[in-house]
C-alpha cells in the first residue's frame, strides 16, 4: 500500500481541498480575521493569535482531505489490479481446461474447473457442466456417481445462462444436461422436456450459426422423435396438444448440415449419418458413413464407444 500511495504522490499533484478552505482569509485593518463569526466575533477577540490557530486548523483538513483522497484513488488502483488478475487468472484456467479437454483428459479436467464452481464466469461453467458430464459417461463411473454428476452438470449449466444469457454454448450445454437429467425422471419428464431443449438449442445456433455441435444435436433431437415408439407417443400426445414429431430426412438434413459446417469434426455425426442411412434403407451410404466413424481417432470414452456401435452396426449389414 505504501508502494502504491507513494506512487500516487509522484504522478498526481495534490489538491487544495473544496474552495471554501483554499481561500485565503480577509483581516480586517486591525489585524483581526473575518472568520465564520465575522467582525466583533471571537476571531477579532484574539486577534493575530487566533489567525494562527485558524490557520493551522485548515491546513490539518487540508492535510486530512489530501490523505483521504490518496486512499481512495490506491483502493480504486489496487481494485483495478486485482480485476486484471482475475481476469488473467479465467483466462489461464479456461486456457489449460481446453488443452485438457483435446486431450482427451477427462478426469484431470474435471479436477482443474471443479475448484472454480463458484465462479461468476459463464465461459468456465458452461466448460464445467461439459467436463461433468463427461466424467458421468466414463465406463468406470458408477451409477450413482453418475446420477450425481448429470444433476450437477444442469446446474453449473444454469448457472452459467443466468451469468451470460448470450453465451451459446451455456444455451446448448443447458438443452443437453437436461436431457440428460430426463433419463433419471422417466419417460413423462424427458418428453416434457423436449420442447425446451429444442429451443435452447435453436437459441445457440441464433447465437453461432457455424457450431456444427448444435447442429447436430438438432439432429439427434429429430432422430430420436422419429424412431419413438408407439407407447412413447401415447404419452406425448397427453402431455402436449400437438406433440413434437419429427423424420429421418429431416435429422438426415441436419447431420449434412453439421459436416459441412465442421468436416469431421466428431464421431458420432459420422455415426449418426450411418444410422439415420440404414433407417432410411440406403445401405451403400450407411455403409460410407458407419466405416468413417469405425475409423475415427478415439480421443474420448464415448468415441470408443461409438468405434464399438459402428463396428457392430457393420457387422449386422
Amino acid at each position: 500500500m505504501a508502494a502504491v500511495v507513494a506512487a500516487l504522490v509522484l504522478v498526481r499533484p495534490f489538491r487544495r481541498g473544496p474552495a471554501c478552505l483554499a481561500r485565503p482569509l480577509r483581516r480586517e485593518a486591525g489585524g483581526a480575521t473575518c472568520g465564520p463569526w465575522g467582525r466583533g466575533g471571537p476571531g477579532a477577540r484574539r486577534g493575530a493569535g487566533g489567525s494562527e490557530v485558524l490557520t493551522k486548523s485548515l491546513q490539518r483538513g487540508v492535510a486530512l482531505s489530501t490523505g483521504c483522497f490518496l486512499v481512495y484513488e490506491a483502493h480504486k488502483l489496487i481494485s483495478g489490479f486485482a480485476e486484471v488478475h482475475a481476469s488473467f487468472k479465467v483466462e489461464e484456467v479456461i486456457e489449460q481446461a481446453d488443452y485438457l479437454y483435446g486431450s482427451g483428459e477427462t478426469e484431470k479436467l474435471y479436477r482443474l474447473l471443479v475448484q472454480h464452481k463458484n465462479s461468476d464466469d459463464a465461459e468456465l461453467l458452461w466448460r464445467l457442466a461439459r467436463a461433468s458430464r463427461d466424467l458421468a459417461q466414463l465406463s468406470s463411473t458408477s451409477a450413482q456417481e453418475k446420477r450425481q454428476l448429470a444433476y450437477e452438470a444442469l446446474e453449473y449449466a444454469k448457472k452459467a445462462l443466468e451469468k451470460n444469457e448470450s453465451n451459446f454454448a451455456a444455451h446448448k450445454w443447458y438443452a443437453i444436461c437436461l436431457s440428460d437429467v430426463g433419463d433419471f425422471e422417466g419417460i413423462k419428464t424427458k418428453i416434457g422436456n423436449a420442447i425446451v431443449i429444442k429451443e435452447h438449442f435453436q437459441r445457440a445456433i441464433e447465437l453461432n450459426p457455424k457450431d456444427a455441435t448444435t447442429i447436430h444435436l438438432i439432429g439427434i433431437w429429430c432422430y430420436s422423435f422419429a424412431e419413438m415408439p408407439w407407447y412413447q407417443r401415447k404419452i406425448a400426445a397427453t402431455l402436449f396438444a400437438t406433440p413434437p414429431t419429427s423424420t429421418f430426412q429431416e435429422a438426415l438434413h441436419y447431420f449434412h448440415m453439421a459436416e459441412e459446417a465442421d468436416p469431421n469434426f466428431y464421431s458420432k455425426n459420422l455415426l449418426f449419418l450411418g444410422k439415420t442411412y440404414l433407417k432410411l434403407n440406403n445401405k451403400k451410404m450407411a455403409l460410407l458413413w458407419l466405416s468413417k466413424a469405425k475409423e475415427y481417432p478415439a480421443h474420448t470414452e464415448e468415441d470408443k464407444q461409438v468405434q464399438k456401435e459402428a463396428l457392430e452396426l457393420l457387422n449386422s449389414i
